[in-house]
């Protein structure tokens, strides 16, 4: 009886135990295996311009790709099969499988078969990069696989944070880690220099954490977010992975390591899921040469017939295809291994292929007007031709805009000044900064015209009429004092007269009446006054119905503009220098000689 009692709590006690030790193992020991998430995150390399890079220059020169991936169907393959496929991978990092893992699978596999497709063609040129990076430093070959979920193998992928080139560093863990990023170079870029840098952040990581899932997340996130969530997860580093801290990271980092056993399936089971793999249709072999010297990308195509496509191919890390290289400062240049002879053969030839095209100027000294530019300048002055014409003139002869200033003479108005150089006040109070139209005499204002170039002056002062006078701007803002070289004297006698004083008379000659040519800026308004007649009868006289009229075209002047002109001899404005008083004087009673 004592027996079968104590053989019964035995039985009870087993009973209760055995439960307890299976609890244990599914929350602990197998977490990895079920769990789940319904809030997964697809990250930035899923949404890769996949066609674009099976069109790129690289796919369609070395590389052969079926289109299977999108005429035959992706099998049905079950949970059981595909665990019995990771296990069968040769990796030192563990490859659990569980629903997380799974959905990425189908992701790849399914939707994201073009990518695969492409991500195959591009690995036979990177994929020796990288394990040999790895194999240098004693890691894990299959790490290989982190750069299809950084940037689906694209050297100039550039994330929404800022992450760039086929490991996606950020700028500050790309300097912490000896890369060079500035305008012209970004070793991020450089499958070389970046995969050396990554595979030494990743042995760091390793010793960090002692456990690869742990790394691997932190490379993702940072150690930062890995330390505080293995804080939230109430354990030491020591007795953590990455499936015991899952709930505590962030959503894309849940995602990472799921993904990274997902490439790994993908890039060894491709075949089993009716994705042909990518034959290549040549070998590229490539060789390294160490550059000195500023070169161009299109020097080193021009001389050696080499594509600039393949140079970029080749050299993701040149932002502008610009090597800038010099003696203290040695660039690396990959190229294909039967160039490198060549180049090293031709190198004087590639320098100096368009070297004033390309080269970059050191010292630089301002330029100086040349000397027969300068002559023609002065000789047009003495000539009293116009070298200075409105902004609105045509600029096919007047030449390039130049900035002038202009003194503001007595009673001058904003509007007689925008009228005098055919611009608008508005352009005249944005150049000065002006708020209102009022301005003050004496005031400097600046001015933007065209300058005539000697060859087009000269025209100008010879269809000047002889007797009219007009004020005239020279380059520096003071107005031109010489007279016309065919005035009379009188008229030269009516110019000494604006320094007489007030009480003495004088006398203006009439300009006579003639035929004028229209000049560049001039208007109706403008040419009225000059002439002493009405807009009115100016129209009149050449049957026009409005007031446009066009630069060249002969405008017939009134005969009675003489008589009209020479019985006023009110206050006028010097046809001299401008100094900005009025002539006074008495009417005289004599008409004026024509």
């Amino acid at each position: 009886m004592t027996g079968k009692y104590i053989i019964t709590l035995s039985m009870a006690a087993l009973a209760l135990l055995a439960p307890a030790k299976k609890q244990e193992k599914a929350n602990v020991l197998d977490i990895k295996h079920s769990i789940t998430d319904n809030a997964i995150v697809y990250p930035e390399s899923f949404e890769t311009d996949t066609q674009k890079i099976l069109e790129g220059w690289y796919m369609r020169n070395y590389t052969a790709t079926d289109t299977d991936y999108a005429e035959k169907d992706n099998p049905n393959v079950s949970d059981a099969e595909i665990e019995r496929r990771l296990k069968a991978i040769p990796t030192v990092i563990e490859m659990p499988f569980n629903s997380v893992v799974r959905s990425y699978i189908d992701r790849y596999m399914g939707k994201s078969r073009a990518q695969v497709a492409a991500t195959l063609g591009l690995s036979l040129y990177y994929m020796p990069i990288f394990e040999q990076a790895l194999e240098a430093r004693g890691l894990p070959l299959e790490l290989k696989y982190l750069p299809v979920i950084e940037s689906g193998l694209d050297p100039n992928a550039v994330s929404s944070q800022g992450a760039a080139g086929l490991w996606q560093f950020m700028i500050a863990t790309a300097k912490g880690m000896g890369l060079e990023v500035n305008s012209l170079i970004d070793e991020r870029r450089d499958p070389y220099a970046s995969s050396a840098a990554a595979a030494d952040y990743l042995k760091d990581l390793f010793a960090t954490y002692g456990d690869w899932s742990l790394a691997i997340a932190a490379y993702n996130c940072g150690p930062g977010t890995v330390n505080k969530a293995i804080r939230r997860a109430g354990g030491e580093t020591s007795k953590q992975d990455f499936w015991s801290i899952y709930s505590f990271l962030p959503a894309e980092t849940r995602g990472y390591v799921p993904m990274f056993i997902a490439a790994n399936y993908v890039m060894n089971y491709y075949p089993q899921h009716n994705i042909s793999p990518v034959l290549p249709t040549k070998p590229l072999v490539t060789d390294t040469l160490g550059i000195s010297d500023r070169v161009h990308f299109n020097q080193i195509s021009g001389v050696l017939a080499i594509p600039v496509d393949e140079l970029r191919i080749l050299n993701p890390q040149y932002r502008t295809d610009l090597i800038p290289g010099s003696p203290e400062r040695i660039c690396t240049l990959t190229l294909p291994s039967q160039q490198v002879q060549a180049y090293l053969m031709s190198e004087k030839d590639i320098l100096a292929y368009e070297a004033e095209k390309y080269g970059v100027r050191s010292n630089v000294e301002p330029g100086e007007q040349p000397a027969d530019f300068l002559a023609a300048v002065d000789e047009e002055s003495e000539s009293g031709a116009d070298l200075i014409t409105p902004v609105g003139a045509d600029r096919a002869a007047t030449g390039e805009v130049r900035t002038i200033t202009h003194k503001v003479a007595a009673n001058q108005t904003l509007a007689d000044i925008a009228a005098m150089y055919n611009v608008s006040p508005a352009d005249i109070r944005s150049w000065n900064h002006l708020r209102r139209n009022a301005v003050r005499p004496g005031q400097t204002l600046r001015i933007e015209t065209a300058a005539v170039t000697p060859a087009a002056a000269a025209p100008a002062a010879q269809s000047r009429p002889a007797q009219a006078p007009k004020q005239t701007a020279a380059p520096q803002g003071k107005q031109s004092a010489a007279p016309a070289a065919s005035a009379p004297a009188k008229s030269q006698k009516k110019q000494q007269s604006a320094a007489a004083p007030k009480k003495q008379k004088t006398k203006e000659a009439a300009p006579k009446p003639a035929n004028h040519e229209v000049k560049s800026g001039e208007t109706l308004s403008s040419i009225s006054k000059k002439y002493g007649v009405t807009v009115d009868e100016l129209r009149k006289a050449n049957n026009l119905t409005g007031d446009n009229i066009r630069a060249g075209a002969t405008l017939k002047v009134p005969a009675k503009a003489s008589a009209s002109k020479a019985k006023t001899s009110g206050s006028r404005k010097s046809s001299g220098k401008s100094t900005g008083k009025k002539r006074s004087g008495k009417k005289s009673g004599k008409k004026s000689r024509r």
